[in-house]
Formats: C-alpha cells, structure tokens, sequence
C-alpha cells in the first residue's frame, strides 16, 4: 500500500496496520473486493503530528489515560446501573418506566459514545488490557466488540464515505445515502421514512448481525475471520450476558409484554442517538463521497486529506454536546487522531483547523447539532430525488451554505 496509507494506518488507526488488508490473498484475516491506495504525499499529516505531539510536549497533557475519562466512565456506568436496577426493582408504573427506559438508552449510548469507543480504538489507555475491557462493554450492551473493529477500526476508518467499501454506509435497498448507490423508486421518500428505522439499528445488531456475521464470515463486501477461541467465547459470553439483563432477570419480576415495551423503548433511544450522531458527521451535503479512479483502485487525495474531506464537525462550541457525545461531535478530529483520547478533541480543535488551513485541505463545520441534522435530511432528500444528477465534483464536496468551511 502507499507510503500515506501506511503512515494513516500506523499512526491513526491503532489496529489497522497489524490487520493490514492484502487485495487477492485469501489467507489474510480480511479482504475487500478491491484494496485501494491513497496519493503518497503525507506532508500534511506528518506537520499535523509534529503539531500535535508539540502541543502535548508543551502543556503537558496526557494524550490517554486522562483522570477526566475515568471519572466519566464512572458517572456513566453508575447512569446506566441506576436507571437498569430501578426499572428492574422499582418501577410499577407506566410513568415511572418510561422515563427510566429512556434513560437507560441514554446512558447505554454514553456508555458506546465514550467508553468502548475510546477502548476499541486504543485511546483509553497506554495499557491494551485496559484499552480490551473498555472495548468490551459493548459486549455487555448486546453488541460484538470482534466485529465492531472490523466494520468501524478498519473498514470504516480506512475508507471512510467510499461507496462499496465503508460499511457504514450501507444501508441496503433501505436508503440511497451516497451518489454512487442504486436508486429505487420508494427512496423518494426516505427523508420521511428513514428516521424511525434508525431506531431499530440497536435491536438489529444486538439480535441479527452478528449472528449473521459468526455465519457468513462477512461484513458488507468485506470477508472477516470468524471469531475463534477467546474471541469467540467473549462474544457468545456477551450475547449471554446480554440477553440475561435485558430479557431473562426482567422476565422474574414482569410480564413479558411488560419486559418487550421496555426493551423495545430503551433500544429505539439507543439506536436512535447512535444512528443520527454517524448520520450528521459523514452523510450529509458537505461531506465528500470519492470513488478511486478507474481501474487503478487509487483515491485521488492522500490518506489524511481524505479522512478530514469526508468528515464534518457540528457544535464544537458545546461543552455539554462534547461530553455526552465522546467528543464525536469533533469528528474530524476523532478520524485524523482516534487514537488520542477524546476528551483532548476540544483543546486540539483549532490546531487541527490551522493545519488544514495550511495545507489548503477543507475543514467543514456545521455550528450546531440542528444545522447538522437539516443538512442530512437535505441531503436524504436530494439522494432520493429521480433527476438527481452528481458530478464527479459533487462527489468530492458537496458544497452547503449552511456549514462553515476553512
């Protein structure tokens, strides 16, 4: 792979390097149908790590095992804790369960925004094992963190709003989300539609996916190594552990329709939160959604230019919105540096800015999380249309007057 692609790897994605992905070598742990490469200039990234690194050398900031990320997870898990064993033990009414279920989702959604995110990408700790337990919460939520470092570290880090290749944004024949997708006539109307099916994203991993993938050996058009040994017995224990919590010690004390409203509530909160955070960060009008050139495989920018051209930031004046969102509200920054902790996305912000100014790359913000939003849904809108034409230029930025560009 290029020089870029490699440095990307190394430095930005944590685990991709060792997991590094060899087009038409069918013993290596993954494959898409095409591995691409990036233009090898990395003079942008190198200057923003020698930026960075100076910024930490100078205040004397720890890039991972913050005090602020423990105290945190603390708060968070306790949420979680609290507002499980309430609706459990104390809760005998509609109008008390409600309120906790909703909580519950909440604090089920910090609990991924914040912990395991940080974990799984190695931006917890110095320390693997810790960076292993946060990772594994979400196991307890019902999830795969085997599975989740392929789709998300790898495939999604790797190549971030390319059509085929990012897993993330495949939504099947359910929406048209990028230009480079198949049309159908009832996505017409997916700006109207689609929002309720966001909140079924959680219900679908804990319960389908990962199921589906132990089966297939596949996520989207990538192959993935199925888990074996520890791996394997992590994920079953997860799923077990999970459905234990959610179904099993609920159904001693409830009914069952009691037990699947209340699960169903907390789970649509959930993945709701999550569906709609990724949604305003990468599909939105602008975003970029390059394809490599014809026949080469190649993607015409390196590997840093494209990662902050496919990303956007939304409310990075908000204190409250970068705590309770893990700091993915700065998520260019999260995809030039996921293996910093994010509770430095803050202070680095303008650093990453400057940076791209430098270098003439294009650093998009929307100003809050409601510029964020009407932007996806414009964007839905204008995927769905039947005389939606794209240029190669749109492709790569979509341009709105909504968001603030550098």
């Amino acid at each position: 792979m290029a020089k870029a692609q490699a440095l990307g790897a190394g430095w930005n994605t944590g685990m991709v390097m060792r997991d590094q992905i060899i087009p038409g070598d069918t013993s290596s742990a993954a494959a898409p149908r095409r591995a691409l490469k990036f233009e090898p200039d990395s003079a942008f990234q190198l200057e923003l790590r020698r930026r960075v690194d100076e910024y930490f050398r100078r205040t004397g900031r720890r890039q991972r095992d913050c005090w602020q990320m423990y105290l945190k997870t603390a708060i968070i898990l306790a949420g979680l804790a609290v507002s499980y064993l309430l609706l459990v033990f104390a809760a005998h009414a509609w109008w008390q369960g409600v309120p906790l279920a909703v909580l519950l989702g909440f604090a089920a959604a910090g609990i991924g925004f914040n912990v395991q995110h940080d974990g799984g990408h190695d931006a917890y700790s110095e320390y693997h094992v810790v960076n292993k337990l946060m990772a594994m919460t979400l196991d307890m939520m019902g999830g795969s963190s085997y599975f989740w470092h392929w789709k998300h570290v790898v495939f999604h880090h790797t190549y971030v709003n390319v059509t085929g290749h990012d897993a993330d944004i495949n939504l099947g024949i359910l929406a048209r989300v990028t230009p480079h997708q198949t049309r159908l006539p009832y996505h017409r109307w997916q700006h109207l539609y689609l929002w309720p099916f966001y909140g079924l994203l959680a219900v679908k991993w804990q319960l389908v996916d990962d199921v589906r993938r132990l089966i297939t050996g596949r996520i989207g058009s990538h192959r993935v190594r199925r888990p074996t040994g520890w791996d394997l017995v992590l994920l079953v224990a997860g799923k077990a552990t999970f459905l234990a919590w959610a179904f099993g010690i609920p159904l001693l004390f409830h009914s069952v329709p009691a037990v699947l409203v209340y699960y169903g509530i907390a789970a649509v909160v959930l993945g709701t939160t999550l569906s709609v955070v990724f949604q305003v960060a990468h599909c939105v009008e602008e975003a970029a959604f390059p394809l490599p050139l014809m026949g080469t495989g190649r993607i015409e920018h390196a590997w840093a230019v494209h990662q902050a051209e496919t990303t956007v930031d939304f409310a990075r004046p908000s204190r409250l919105m970068a705590w309770l969102l893990g700091g993915l509200n700065f998520q260019i920054e999260h995809h030039l540096l996921p293996r910093i902790s994010h509770v430095n996305y803050p202070a680095i912000s303008k650093l990453v800015e400057q940076t791209c100014r430098d270098f003439g790359v294009t650093y998009t913000e929307h100003r809050s999380f409601w510029e964020g939003m009407t932007s996806h849904f414009r964007w839905l809108r204008r995927m769905g249309m039947l005389d939606t034409r794209v240029t190669l230029s749109d492709a790569r930025r979509p341009h709105s007057e909504s968001a603030h560009s550098t």
